[in-house]
């Protein structure tokens, strides 16, 4: 039943009254307390990822679990490979994982080379995370290879013979044991080590293949080499010419490598290639490169060129100090031409100097899952910079406003933000090393304090004389007017109420009802304004 309506009106002004003193009481009841959150953990079964021997070019693909072993949920939002030869896949980004949950990860290697590679897979989170270990061995599908892979005798006089070293090499990442060595077809024969043989990993050995016509036609073979399963074609036409055969020469386009300027600390690459010009095969048995800084890759020996067959490979120039070099690469082989030589020159000019501004950044307090940024920039002084990566000691701090590698001219910059993002309270540092061809290597070092976030509350509060009233409730809206909606989850004996379930930045509109000892509630008092600050 309803209250008398003498009463019910006598209520409602006390309401009205104190409600509205109660106003100042909650302008000045807004308190502030503080928060943290638990630091959340990732974890990954197994730790570290063991591909073992893959052949290069194909995939394999392994599961790794990925579990969140901490308290409190964790946003996944990104996974950084460090190897171009492992991928990963099966996962959304961003990906929000539950306390005491796990997701599967695939992790796949598809070897790009001969040899064992490993990485590192990083998750970024706002949480701490394990790093996971990967590795795995790239293998050749053939245990054993020949340079060259096809031999052609062309044309020899008959009764006259021909020979054409050939290379075996272990393509292996373990030792192999060649049993054997046979050549089938007229005319054809071998000589060269005893066997049976064993070849280490990369380890070569060289064979003699001769090819002796005994009549006029094209003859055909093979070198069969037992413990390696590998046949290698043999090939040759026997002629009743007694024409003497022009030797083997080797010539090199272009004759010499000029390699203009280049900073010391960085390097510059040209090509070039050898030619047998000559009618007899050619051996070369030794290439090596004279003059500091200057090296060669690509051309491994012993190699055979047949005739008119070339070879390519590179020439490197990695200046050491700022001064005008020279150097050459010296070929040394059974040719007419015994000793070839490149001549190689080169100026090597001073590194730039890189400027990392300001040196130091102090973002001052900032509340944890906010952020806050500074401006910053990378300068080069002297010569021009070429800036390839960069890293941060520590996530609450990144870097963005640049994509590496980037290369600065002398004398400019290029500007950087800098961002603080405090993942938990309390004082936090870091500093951002950055990797370049510059002569210094510069950091910035960055500071800031997390701040747990604001936690407000509204206090209420009034008096009553009537008698016989069992209680009040408190109701709130968001609106002027309503509608609003009962906050107390009981009914509240006294004559006070804190509303600690308000958001910064908002207001909310209150009104309370007084409910007698039979449960008949008044109508609503008037109404009061709450105004929550932000933060």
């Amino acid at each position: 039943m309803l209250l008398p309506q003498s009463i019910i009106q006598s209520l409602l002004l006390r309401t009205v009254h104190f409600l509205t003193i109660g106003m100042a009481i909650l302008l000045l009841g807004m308190v502030s307390v503080g928060a943290s959150a638990a630091t959340s953990q990732l974890a990954c079964t197994p730790p570290n990822l063991r591909f073992g021997a893959i052949l290069v070019g194909q995939t394999e693909t392994l599961l790794v679990t990925v579990t969140n072993t901490g308290q409190t949920s964790v946003t996944v939002s990104g996974i950084a490979v460090g190897n171009s030869a492992f991928t990963t896949s099966s996962l959304s980004l961003p990906l929000v994982l539950p306390a005491g949950q796990s997701v599967d990860l695939n992790v796949s290697f598809t070897p790009t080379t001969i040899g064992w590679t490993g990485g590192t897979i990083k998750f970024f989170s706002n949480a701490s995370t394990a790093d996971l270990n990967v590795g795995g061995t790239g293998e050749s599908a053939a245990a054993l290879t020949a340079n060259p892979s096809i031999v052609s005798f062309g044309q020899v006089a008959i009764g006259a013979t021909s020979t054409v070293p050939v290379v075996l090499t272990n393509a292996r990442s373990w030792k192999i044991t060649l049993s054997a060595l046979q050549t089938r077809g007229s005319g054809f024969s071998m000589s060269g080590p005893t066997f049976p043989l064993t070849l280490g990993v990369g380890q070569s050995v060289m064979v003699n293949v001769a090819f002796t016509p005994q009549w006029a036609g094209t003859a055909g073979g093979s070198l069969f080499v037992s413990g390696a399963a590998l046949a290698i074609p043999l090939t040759g036409t026997g002629t009743a010419s007694t024409a003497p055969t022009a030797p083997g020469q080797l010539t090199a386009n272009p004759a010499s490598l000029a390699f203009g300027s280049a900073q010391v600390g960085s390097s510059l690459t040209l090509t070039d290639s050898l030619t047998n010009t000559g009618g007899s095969s050619v051996t070369i048995s030794q290439a090596t490169a004279t003059g500091t800084g200057f090296s060669i890759s690509g051309l491994n020996v012993p190699l055979a060129l047949n005739p008119g067959a070339s070879v390519t490979f590179s020439a490197v120039f990695a200046p050491q100090s700022a001064i005008g070099a020279s150097g050459g690469i010296t070929v040394v082989s059974n040719a007419s031409n015994s000793t070839l030589t490149v001549s190689l020159s080169g100026t090597g000019t001073a590194p730039g100097q890189l400027t990392i501004a300001p040196t130091a950044l102090s973002f001052g307090n900032a509340t944890v899952g906010t952020s806050v940024s500074q401006a910053s920039s990378l300068s080069a002084g002297g010569a021009s910079v070429t800036v390839s990566s960069a890293s941060l000691s520590s996530a609450e701090f990144s870097l963005t406003g640049i994509s590496l590698p980037v290369t600065i001219a002398a004398g400019q910059s290029v500007p950087v933000t800098m961002t603080f993002s405090p993942q938990t309270s309390g004082s936090a540092s870091g500093v951002l090393s950055v990797a370049s061809n510059a002569s210094n290597a510069p950091t910035q070092t960055l500071s800031g304090v997390g701040v747990a976030p604001t936690q407000h509350s509204v206090s209420l509060s009034w008096t009553d004389t009537n008698s016989g009233i069992a209680g009040y409730n408190v109701y709130r809206g968001n609106a002027s007017g309503g509608p609003f909606t009962e906050i107390n989850s009981g009914l509240d004996t006294i004559t006070a109420y804190s509303d600690t379930s308000v958001a910064a930045g908002q207001t909310y509109y209150y009104v309370a009802t007084a409910v007698n000892e039979s449960g008949a509630e008044s109508a609503y008092s008037n109404e009061a304004q709450g105004v929550i600050p932000s933060p």
